[in-house]
């Protein structure tokens, strides 16, 4: 039988034959290429001709492409559509491919032809070549290229060990999230629950074949739960069931695997020569260093605090005066501050999701694109998909294809919590991407569209920004392409695209209600943009303690935590009003940074707020559709990826550095 993998894809643009695809070709077919992709090494390295930039570095950069293609595909569907043998042959394939990353990184021939190129006359190269230079030079280095025989075996062992500890680390918070949900039976118990949730947890209920209403841990499921819950011991109940992911005695528990995942990767660090896993990952970020990290958190902690406080007191008076609470509890805080948000504002989210219709939603998002940036998106049916749910478009810039779209919007069992941004094939020359978005929306009732919240909005936004930097990435070679940026930058594609979601002009193109068509009143906009500010010193705070608590882990006093819990709660406690939840662990769920790639970096979602802040006031100066700023946009950042440093692209785009006071005073901490 042919291994539909290994054959060139007969499928539109070459896109994955995802409906010919079984997880039994995975493996073989990841074997298949890893041979071929060290036959291409040994080639390189057995050129007798003088090491250049062609015979080399480009030969490196062409080399392992199908097993790219192969291996993305598997760890994208291992999120997005896992299932136990899938997960079982990730776990097969992932040292594999560990092994093979060590094999190039540290093959002693293959680095000494790019250390020659390196160290020559490289003035003919151009401003890419020069970057990507750097950037091999860099990588062999920073995997261990310099280290005798005995280190270099010891970094593949841990290499190896990460990678698997990695893998388990998101398996296990997905089997706690799938093992629990919440079984109503009573109606008096979804007191203050929207319709629309209601309507949701019939739905599973009923595909479970139970009576009554199911919630689950999802997102979509959670976050309306602790919104608008009245039942005050069963808001309790899925707190304590979220805060529990990985974090019970269970063999899901991933206390001991980041305590072994925290020793390993500063184990590698100083194995490379550096103080502690936070110091080797900053080097190549825009902040440089830790220090520099700390004081740019140091810095908003102080300017955000004093609000928090003051946002915090609120919540406790209301508490108190108008709930009869005696002490505010962690799980009674969503709730208050909708309460609050309804009386401040007359509205609350619920009421505005009637205009947020995700079809119609997703169709301004296309015009908006269309305006800014000349993309057209159409489905196309012939493309395959991995899930039913999943839909294929074909998206054109001046009526030539550019790029594929894969949007995958509802939670399922096999799907991972969250929202991300994924390629399955990179952009380089002569090759356009094919990209993927991947969120856990709120899902259509049997009544009703599916119905998004404004916080949801702002979600697709964020990815699509994501999106659009795989999708206009214009750059000769793939390792530079797209998101493969700084990490404290790749955010700001995303992030600057968010901001349309609170202006008039752009809201007119999409927030339309779903029976009548009607626009969203001007007066809703008014408050969306208010709300935009509400409790904001809160919420900075609560993103500025995950970035604290990320470096705390990577820093060079992680090795010696020995206590999971106890650790968080000394980080975390500085930053919390709320008393701790003994039974709570935010860290054994922290994928982003244990089986993510924001070890260290976490703190780049706020560094990319003061670029998204400071880029998208030249917007508001010149007009959020204006063509000369939206091109320069494309020019400078989309469509060049990491080709240069990230503060060279954007000061071309902005004509200066970022201010911080852009970000301070759209948060309303400054004025």
């Amino acid at each position: 039988m042919k291994n539909p993998l290994l054959v060139d894809f007969s499928t539109p643009f070459s896109t994955l034959p995802f409906e010919q695809i079984k997880t039994v070709h995975f493996l073989p077919a990841i074997e298949h290429e890893i041979d071929v992709t060290l036959k291409e090494i040994d080639t390189i390295c057995a050129n007798t001709a003088v090491p250049s930039f062609v015979n080399t570095l480009e030969a490196i950069e062409k080399s392992g492409a199908k097993l790219g293609i192969i291996s993305g595909a598997l760890f994208n569907l291992n999120s997005a559509e896992t299932s136990t043998e899938l997960q079982e042959v990730t776990q097969k394939a992932a040292p594999l491919l560990t092994k093979l990353q060590n094999d190039i990184r540290l093959n002693a021939t293959l680095f000494k032809r790019i250390k020659t190129v390196y160290e020559g006359d490289t003035g003919n190269l151009s401003v890419e070549q020069k970057t990507l230079l750097e950037k091999e030079y860099k990588g062999f280095v920073r995997n261990g290229a310099l280290l005798n025989e005995e280190q270099k075996n010891r970094l593949r062992e841990i290499d190896q060990e990460l990678a698997k500890l990695s893998l388990n680390f998101g398996e296990n918070v997905l089997a706690d999230s799938n093992a629990f949900s919440l079984h109503i039976s009573k109606e008096d118990d979804l007191r203050g629950l929207p319709d629309s949730a209601i309507d949701m947890a019939k739905q599973m209920a009923e595909a479970k074949q139970l009576e009554g209403w199911l919630f689950t841990l999802d997102y979509p499921s959670y976050v309306p739960f602790m919104t608008y819950a009245e039942n005050r011991e069963l808001r309790q109940q899925m707190s304590h069931a979220f805060g529990q992911r990985g974090f019970q005695n269970n063999e899901n528990n991933n206390e001991n695997i980041i305590l072994s995942i925290v020793a390993l990767k500063h184990q590698r660090a100083e194995l490379l020569g550096y103080a502690s896993h936070a110091a080797f990952v900053l080097e190549e970020r825009m902040a440089k260093d830790e220090e520099t990290v700390l004081s740019f958190l140091n810095d908003l902690k102080d300017k955000s605090y004093p609000k928090a406080k003051e946002e915090w007191e609120e919540i406790q008076v209301f508490g108190k005066d108008r709930l009869g609470y005696d002490k505010v509890e962690k799980w009674d805080t969503s709730f208050i501050s909708e309460k609050i948000k309804q009386e401040r504002f007359a509205f609350n989210e619920e009421e505005l999701k009637p205009y947020f219709a995700l079809p119609k939603v997703l169709n301004g998002l296309f015009d908006i694109v269309e305006k800014l940036y000349g993309l057209s998106f159409k489905i196309n049916a012939e493309i395959e998909t991995y899930h039913p749910d999943v839909e294929a478009y074909e998206v054109k810039k001046e009526g030539e294809f550019h790029a594929v779209l894969y949007a995958d919007f509802h939670p399922r069992e096999g799907k991972r919590n969250g929202a991300w941004m994924t390629s399955y094939r990179a952009q380089s020359e002569g090759v356009r991407p094919h990209i993927s978005i991947v969120c856990n929306f709120s899902p259509p009732t049997k009544e009703k569209p599916a119905l998004i919240s404004f916080n949801e909005v702002t979600t697709l936004f964020h990815e699509f920004g994501h999106a659009l930097h795989g999708m206009l990435a214009n750059t000769t070679y793939g390792a530079l392409s797209g998101t493969s940026v700084s990490w404290d930058f790749v955010e700001l594609p995303s992030q600057v695209l968010e901001n349309w979601c609170y202006q008039p002009e752009a809201l007119a193109l999409f927030a339309q209600h779903f029976e009548t068509n009607a626009l969203i009143p001007q007066d809703y906009i008014d408050k969306i943009k208010k709300a935009g500010q509400f409790q904001q010193g809160l919420q900075t705070l609560r993103q500025l303690s995950f970035g604290f608590l990320d470096l705390s882990w990577h820093g060079e006093n992680g090795p010696k935590i020995n206590a999971v819990k106890a650790h968080e709660k000394a980080i975390m406690q500085p930053f919390q009003f709320s008393e701790d939840s003994p039974e709570s662990c935010m860290s054994t769920a922290f994928s982003h940074i244990f089986q993510g790639g924001y070890s260290a970096g976490y703190y780049s979602y706020k560094w990319a707020e003061v670029l998204d802040a400071d880029a998208f006031e030249l917007f508001l100066e010149k007009g959020i559709f204006d063509s000369e700023t939206a091109q320069s946009f494309h020019d400078h950042v989309l469509s060049k990826g990491g080709t240069e440093h990230p503060m060279k692209l954007y000061e071309r785009f902005r004509g200066k550095k970022p201010d911080p006071k852009a970000l301070l005073k759209r948060a309303g901490l400054v004025f």
